[in-house]
């Protein structure tokens, strides 16, 4: 069935609910553990009935954020998913109080069961008020950065199709464009910082109700973090700290060597090269065109995937008015269908989102088979490995989509590098936005800055009063919509790195170690997903500083002709 007419009916919350409820009454009254199985299985069922037309609605209406009756269905959601939550919770407390449970985890897995043990944790009746009060923030939030319509070079532009002009060779265009966008987000401070205020404060306030002393624990039990802690995720930000920034660092001032520039200003670090950053060629049809022949080469699987989700309509690629800013990947499974939500905006992060949406997509549909709802996708840092993964096992593809792939390929690993200080960054602030919540807007906007300057240091806003007031996060989605959502990406790109070297080595088999992880989906916490992959834990000593080293020995050797 195609996308677009996938039928779409509203649930009644009720009524799923008293399903649900006599499904229990099953489960508990089973004899054994067969009658047990096949009650989860039902309730799963169920669920996905629930769950895919809720995602629908959601992506229909970030398709359009303007039209009335998807915006009357998210509202809906906001209000019903707490509801729905409640009967869930209920479910995994039946699950992990079953008698059968070594029988039921031999049939599930295990993880089934840690899931449901650290869910338990992060509900009760008592917070479905302040669950709908949070959704409903994030839509706000999520619909103001949509409303952008930033006038801009004779047009109103949204703040995706302001991203070519941050990238031009021209300074001044850059500049402008630069201060176009941070003036859109400084005109609105308040309902930024307002939104945001709200829900630090919602969120530590249902923590207080379910018994945590803040919100950070609640934030890692909601984020199934089950092999790793707020301790480890420490060390990595000072492993990071230690090797990565110090190189960070350097890049940016070879980078600006590299422009002639006496200061490499903030509206200068999107452009890495004096003759323009690489820039697909042909119209966004002819690169889909160009993917289909890429994935159909990769491998049997990703060629049917990939013709699969174009045939069914599961690609929505470009920018238009109304429409949600940023990209992802969400999963129908009443309908065994991935959706790919992006941004086309003419610059290389037009074949980024066909690699890394597409990496989320083909994990997912690769687990298309799978019962259980909680295994479609893994815990957000082991999900971000075959997103991450497939960007750079595309690599020997790039001469498809760009008239000097090394450029491509020299900024991509680049970028990636530079991400990570900026990913700790973000991981940082929101340690220390839960740790006090009590602070002030303005007090939060300092603390930013100066966890910026950390990790940043070589960043010079000249003067820019907006950003040197610390609000440049605001344009972070992950900070507003999933707390604690960042430090995924760099333990994701920390794997990533190493599946990268090995694919420079050995394609076949590091293709071979990312095929299995995919298949795995979510039936395994991180670390070990990352082990059965032939992957060193981003935790382990030494793993940061080796995947650096590596980096920076391939770009001393791969910049020849590119400047």
């Amino acid at each position: 069935m195609k996308f677009s007419v996938i039928p779409y009916q509203r649930p009644d919350i009720d009524r799923v609910k008293q399903e649900m409820r006599n499904l229990l009454e099953e489960l508990r009254a089973a004899g054994n553990a067969a009658v047990q199985s096949e009650a989860i299985y039902e309730i799963n069922k169920l669920r996905s009935e629930f769950e895919s037309m809720a995602k629908l609605a959601g992506i229909r209406h970030t398709l359009d954020t303007e039209d009335a009756f998807y915006k009357t269905e998210q509202d809906y959601y906001d209000e019903t998913k707490p509801l729905y939550q409640e009967v869930i919770h209920e479910y995994y407390g039946a699950l992990v109080s079953s008698p059968y449970q070594q029988e039921l985890s031999a049939r599930w897995g295990q993880h089934l069961f840690t899931i449901a043990e650290m869910t338990l944790r992060t509900f009760s009746p008592a917070v479905i008020e302040d669950l709908q009060q949070e959704n409903k923030l994030s839509s706000r939030y999520k619909q103001l950065l949509a409303s952008a319509a930033i006038p801009f070079a004779g047009e109103e532009r949204n703040l995706a199709q302001l991203v070519p002009y941050q990238m031009s060779v021209d300074r001044d265009v850059r500049k402008s464009a630069h201060e176009a966008r941070y003036t859109f987000f400084s005109e609105r401070l308040d309902e930024f910082d307002g939104i945001y205020h709200e829900l630090v404060g919602l969120r530590t306030q249902t923590a207080r109700k379910l018994g945590f002393a803040d919100f950070t624990e609640l934030g890692y039990l909601r984020m199934n973090r089950s092999d790793y802690n707020p301790a480890m995720v420490a060390s990595l930000r000072r492993q990071v700290e230690k090797h990565v920034v110090p190189l960070a660092s350097q890049l940016r001032e070879n980078q600006r060597i590299r422009l002639g520039l006496d200061d490499l200003l903030y509206y200068d670090e999107k452009l890495l090269f004096p003759t323009g950053n690489a820039a697909p060629q042909g119209m966004p049809e002819e690169i889909v065109a160009g993917a289909a022949a890429m994935y159909t080469e990769l491998s049997a699987e990703t060629g049917e995937f990939f013709h699969e989700m174009t045939d069914r309509g599961l690609f929505d690629l470009l920018s238009r008015k109304g429409k949600a800013a940023g990209g992802y990947c969400a999963y129908l499974s009443l309908f065994k269908a991935p959706f790919v939500f992006a941004n086309f905006n003419g610059t290389s992060d037009d074949i980024d989102v066909l690699t890394h949406e597409a990496g989320h997509a083909f994990q997912a549909w690769l687990c298309r088979d799978m019962l259980l709802p909680e295994y479609y996708f893994a815990t957000m840092e082991a999900a971000e490995v075959p997103s991450m993964g497939m960007e750079f096992l595309a690599w020997p593809w790039m001469e498809r989509f760009f008239a000097n792939a090394d450029k491509y390929r020299y900024a991509h690993i680049t970028e990636s590098l530079l991400f990570l200080p900026y990913g700790t960054l973000v991981d940082e602030f929101q340690h220390a936005v839960y740790a006090s919540p009590e602070l002030s807007p303005k007090e939060r906007r300092s603390t930013w800055r100066a966890i910026e300057n950390k990790y940043l240091s070589h960043r010079d806003y000249a003067g820019h009063p907006f950003l040197e007031d610390g609000g440049f996060w605001f344009q972070q989605g992950h900070i507003f919509e999933s707390p604690f959502y960042y430090i995924d990406y760099v333990l994701a790109q920390t794997a990533v790195f190493q599946l990268w070297r090995r694919a420079m080595e050995d394609r076949q088999s590091a293709w071979s170690d990312y095929l299995a992880l995919c298949r795995m989906g979510g039936s395994l916490p991180f670390t070990e997903l990352i082990r059965k992959a032939n992957l060193t834990s981003p935790f382990a000593p030494g793993t940061v500083a080796s995947v650096v080293q590596a980096v920076n020995t391939w770009l001393d050797t791969g910049d020849a002709g590119l400047f």
